[in-house]
């Protein structure tokens, strides 16, 4: 792929990839609550589910959720009450005192775990990357080469977002101390990440 080509694809990733979604929401509120440096096996998973929806959709995944409405329905509707799960577990999340319990400590494998479970919950992604990649491929050059190219450069931007959201998190994370607050943000949070769940069913392929 030539040099100006490539420079488009991580101009259009570096803007889709740094607006607000699930798993830069997920990113931000593990840094709140566990800190940036435990928020990193967060980021491992959901960068997991990426790299696999990526090659999923090189692998011709996306063609076949296209051609399979209802595979894409089960998958989607099982993504949907994934985060709308997620949105009723941040909603009703302990605050003060509770919160504070270091039994309450989520293990490495807890927050890989549900950084996977929330990276792969948008069959979305796959349908992306599918629409995403042909409009930068080269046809008379390697296509793995390229596709490695493209799909490394979608991992780094990632990553960057990742690293951002956690910081900010970080940030709010003295701001939201007081129960009030606390309560407050996990709330909100409940209700973005059901509305998350909402667009999602409401999506089609």
């Amino acid at each position: 792929m030539a040099l100006h080509t490539w420079w488009l694809y991580v101009t259009a990733v570096f803007l889709i990839a740094g607006t607000p979604g699930p798993n830069m929401l997920h990113v931000m509120v593990q840094s709140i609550h566990h800190g940036p440096r435990r928020a990193i096996f967060s980021m491992a998973g959901l960068m997991s589910a990426v790299l696999l929806c990526l090659l999923a959709s090189a692998a011709g995944l996306g063609a076949l959720l296209k051609a399979s409405p209802s595979l894409y329905d089960v998958l989607r509707y099982a993504g949907a009450a994934y985060l709308i799960w997620l949105g009723i577990k941040a909603w009703r999340a302990p605050v003060g005192k509770a919160a504070a319990d270091p039994h309450t400590r989520r293990s490495a494998g807890a927050l890989f775990g549900t950084g996977l479970a929330t990276g792969l919950s948008n069959p979305k992604l796959i349908i992306f990357a599918a629409a995403l990649f042909p409009q930068f491929l080269d046809t008379s050059r390697p296509f793995w080469a390229q596709l490695g190219i493209l799909v490394a450069s979608f991992v780094v931007i990632e990553g960057f977002w990742y690293g951002v959201y956690a910081l900010g998190g970080r940030s709010l994370a003295a701001w939201l101390a007081p129960a009030n607050r606390r309560k407050l943000f996990n709330r909100g949070t409940g209700v973005m990440f059901i509305g998350f769940g909402g667009a999602l069913l409401g999506s089609r392929v």
